[in-house]
């Protein structure tokens, strides 16, 4: 990609950063300001104006010029300005959008999009009264969309209506446990390495009291149970006493939950005796993540461990009666080749999960990768290590469920591929955001979904550093009666 400093010069400067997002689908945009352009710097000239019942917008770049038109939509309710602000977002981006593509001659796959959840652009439309056919035609013909990735957002859309739907009397429960054994090079996430474990007791002091507040919320809110969910970090990075405790605190307050989740994670911090636990308390799902299957990758990216512990790990649960194991890999790690990534597909299909999870690097600004500049695939053989994901997955008989797309990706998008019968409930509710959450633990981050048709969220977040979670745990548990009574 060619590398550009960009200024925008526009009347709408709020939506000057979205201008930056539409940008970084044909550049790689090394410097972005608004306003006068610096030394160094492009400038971007944006017009916009509204007269005799339509908005004109127009973009200037580096002598090429690109002017759309759009009548303004006649709404007269409490939504007209929300929708107004959206009609126009439209129009601006995929004005730019238009100009730049011309400019370049790319295509990028997913057109004009930059959002995170492009799924919803197909349920708008079939709210709309759309039938699923035209749907699909309208988001390639609006946004520039592949048929391809339309497709791929049919097969998605089609697989989630066939789920049971999030209620809005209903909740999922998300707890964080935040350590790891080693942190990964890639890891953004709030957490610490497990180390010395001097941060465990009080932490499990802490979570332990914390999911007690989070019970009697769910009843004083009226909130029904839906699924369950033990992330992190990693939960099993715990030792074999505090993992028991902490999952029987989990099943003793919230029994009957539609579907219960633990990461399991990492290979190397899996037991016969914490397998034991979870299938005492009959979790039906977990998480086995080897992320590569090569070695190399494994030491480079800080993972610690073997690509033969993962099959050890996978054998040994399925030995013990696991019936739904997902798998997480990640596709443009930093030193792999297509080949690499390929050898970790037929790694894959030879253990045979339930379900696979397809992630594409995301570099985010405080992760070691992105500090340590680490050379990384372009984005071609990333994109061709996805498609070898989606191809993997579809052998194993599985369909796509969830799509998430993130910025500051090295290439596409991350993919959630299940058998039938093996969806997970939370992953989707996330995704979509769709249904709210009670979350404990450090980093943690609770929502609530408004149910109205533009599904207001908001959202109470808890504090990520462990000891200060440690110390203001009463204050979590606050903000999340605050958002939810």
């Amino acid at each position: 990609m060619t590398e550009i400093s960009v200024a925008v010069q526009t009347p709408l400067a709020k939506l000057a950063n979205e201008f930056c997002e539409v940008l970084k689908l044909f550049f790689k945009v090394e410097g972005f300001a608004i306003g006068d352009a610096p030394m160094g710097f492009k400038p971007l000239v944006h017009q916009f104006s509204e007269e005799n019942g339509q908005w004109s917008c127009s973009f200037t770049f580096e002598g090429h010029i690109m002017k759309k038109t759009l009548p303004i939509p006649a709404v007269e309710d409490e939504r007209r300005e929300l929708i107004h602000k959206r009609h126009i977002k439209r129009l601006c981006k995929v004005t730019l959008y238009e100009l730049l593509k011309e400019m370049t001659g790319v295509h990028p796959p997913w057109g004009s999009l930059t959002g995170i959840r492009p799924t919803r652009l197909l349920y708008e439309r079939l709210a709309d009264g759309m039938t699923m056919a035209q749907a699909v035609l309208a988001v390639e013909h609006d946004f520039d969309v592949t048929p391809e990735k339309a497709e791929l957002l049919r097969e998605i859309v089609t697989v989630q209506q066939t789920l049971p739907s999030p209620n809005p009397r209903e909740a999922d429960l998300y707890v964080s446990v935040p350590f790891c054994r080693t942190r990964c090079a890639y890891c953004s996430f709030p957490g610490e390495a497990v180390g010395k474990g001097k941060l465990i007791p009080p932490y499990m002091q802490a979570v332990l009291w914390e999911l007690g507040e989070a019970r009697r919320l769910f009843t004083k809110a009226g909130l029904k149970l839906r699924a369950v969910y033990v992330g992190g970090g990693t939960p099993t990075a715990l030792g074999e006493n505090e993992f028991t405790r902490l999952m029987d605190a989990v099943m003793e307050q919230f029994p009957d939950a539609c579907e219960y989740t633990v990461e399991a994670g990492r290979p190397d911090t899996i037991t016969p005796g914490k397998l034991s636990v979870l299938r005492r308390l009959k979790v039906g799902r977990i998480s086995i993540n080897p992320q590569t299957m090569n070695d190399e990758t494994l030491r480079r990216i800080g993972r610690d461990h073997t690509a033969q512990q993962t099959v050890d790990a996978f054998v040994l649960a399925r030995e013990m009666g696991f019936e739904d194991i997902n798998m997480d890999v990640i596709a443009g790690l930093p030193g792999e080749k297509v080949a690499h990534f390929a050898h970790t597909m037929e790694e894959i299909a030879t253990l045979k999960p339930d379900s696979l999870t397809v992630h594409t690097l995301a570099i985010k600004r405080s992760s070691r990768l992105n500090l340590e500049h680490a050379p990384l695939p372009d984005a071609f053989d990333a994109a061709e290590m996805v498609r070898l994901g989606g191809e993997t997955a579809r052998a194993l008989g599985f369909s796509p469920y969830y799509l998430y797309r993130q910025k500051y990706m090295a290439g596409q998008q991350n993919v959630g591929y299940a058998r039938k019968g093996a969806a997970c409930l939370y992953n989707i509710d996330m995704m979509e955001e769709t249904s709210s959450v009670i979350a404990v633990g450090a980093g943690a981050i609770s929502k609530r979904v408004f149910p109205d048709r533009e599904l207001r969220i908001e959202r109470a977040p808890n504090v990520t550093n462990v000891s200060v979670y440690i110390d203001r745990v009463e204050e979590m548990a606050r903000r999340k009666e605050a958002l939810f009574l």
